[in-house]
């Protein structure tokens, strides 16, 4: 066997020589690059979404506070239903049966001391809102006059202070004895017993008008009823709507009592009607009534001062 002999030429050719091996190898592939979406914002991070959780955040902290209270009262109510026995205060659930039977057909009318809820709180709406409106026809002129003038301040003062604290009821024997029928002496007794809120509330807001606009009337000698059609009433409204709210308040406070005594319609005379016949879950239905009606009465003048004060 021959030897093979490399000398150092050839290991020189060879070394000079492609490799072949990594030429002929396949390129390495790379993976393709992947393409990533933005994530999309969530509702509840979005402007949108940032002013809707802030909107059910108010309605819940306006809520919540008032459930609660109407909740432990209820429970109160309960408690104290189930402490007197069969024979103690109807509880809630009881309360409730009743109102249901009550609100199926509250305009029934079977004859003048036999009528409905509905047309007792209609009558009772109506005499107060006629008893009002004679107060507010009456005391806000005079309320006016006593403002602006000094003399009649001080001449109407004692009679006012020593008419207003008279208790409503006190008046309505006078009522009785003058118009000699019970519809005008509830009437009487709603007006007088109304009226002095309207009349000191718009006294009060004549009198606090800058004199600094009375004396620029003076200079510019305006008239009696410029002065009070450009300054005074302008100046005094959010004072008159006190005085009309509260008078509202009164006014609704008084017709109970006073229909009680004079009898024939309204929630008074229901209410006394019921107690003779011993139906107090009627006499509880009752007490609601009255305070649901007279907030939404308080409410809706709120509003409306509201929005004097704004303009």
């Amino acid at each position: 066997m021959s030897a093979v002999t490399i000398n150092e030429s050839s290991l020189k050719d060879i070394m000079s020589q492609p490799d072949t091996v990594s030429a002929s190898a396949a390129p390495v592939e790379t993976p393709a690059q992947v393409v990533t979406q933005p994530r999309p914002t969530p509702f509840f991070q979005t402007e949108r979404g940032q002013a809707l959780l802030e909107s059910a955040g108010n309605v819940f902290r306006a809520v919540l506070p008032p459930a609660i209270g109407l909740a432990l009262f209820v429970l109160l109510w309960q408690i104290v239903s189930s402490s007197g026995g069969e024979q103690g205060l109807p509880g809630p659930a009881k309360t409730w049966e009743s109102a249901q039977v009550l609100f199926a057909d509250p305009f029934y009318d079977n004859g003048p001391n036999d009528k409905g809820i509905g047309w007792n709180i209609l009558h009772s709406l109506y005499r107060v809102g006629a008893g009002f409106g004679l107060a507010a026809l009456v005391g806000i002129p005079l309320g006016f006059m006593i403002g602006r003038f000094r003399f009649l301040a001080g001449m109407t003062s004692p009679i006012i202070s020593l008419l207003r604290p008279v208790s409503p009821l006190a008046w309505l024997p006078i009522g009785l004895y003058v118009f000699k029928e019970t519809e005008p002496a509830s009437l009487w007794v709603i007006f007088i017993s109304s009226i002095w809120p309207i009349i000191l509330n718009t006294a009060a807001g004549v009198s606090r008008v800058p004199q600094d606009y009375l004396n620029v009337a003076r200079v510019l000698n305006l008239s009696e009823w410029k002065i009070f059609t450009r300054i005074l009433f302008p100046s005094v409204l959010p004072h008159l709507m006190t005085g009309i709210r509260l008078s509202m308040g009164v006014a609704w406070l008084v017709i109970v009592a006073a229909e009680m005594l004079t009898g024939g319609t309204g929630l008074g005379f229901w209410v006394w009607d019921e107690w003779n016949n011993l139906n107090v879950e009627h006499i509880l239905i009752a007490i609601f009534i009255v305070g649901i009606v007279g907030l939404l009465l308080e409410q809706s003048l709120m509003l409306i001062a509201k929005r004097f004060n704004y303009e």
